[in-house]
């Protein structure tokens, strides 16, 4: 697919995968992961290491954004819709003024 790179990887990639491996359940290690796929342009697989942060750590606020960028990125309005509707949710409960306005401001892009 024009854009992929599926063999694409970094050191850094392979350092977070490690640590993942060994058992971490810090979020910003698989958030980490998914920032560094989408630095390689592996997009699609970025997009489901933000699903499943988001479905492992669902009070995790970065991921929302993120996920909700690339969609919108791959044309998938609706997801793009579902992420953001989810993320103003979850940074309203948290209080995150900053992230609900970038949020806001995607949802009315998608």
């Amino acid at each position: 697919r024009y854009g992929q790179h599926p063999r694409r990887m970094s050191k850094r990639l392979e350092l977070i995968e490690k640590v993942i491996a060994a058992g971490s359940k810090d979020p910003f290690h698989h958030y980490a992961r998914a920032m560094e796929l989408r630095a390689l342009a592996r997009t699609e697989e970025a997009l489901e290491a933000f699903d499943g942060v988001a479905r492992d750590f669902p009070s995790y606020v970065p991921t929302y954004l993120m996920s909700a960028q690339i969609a919108l990125e791959l044309g998938d309005l609706a997801r793009a819709r579902r992420q953001a509707d989810a993320g103003i949710v979850c940074a309203r409960a948290a209080g995150d003024d900053h992230a609900v306005s970038e949020l806001e401001a995607l949802r009315a892009r998608a």
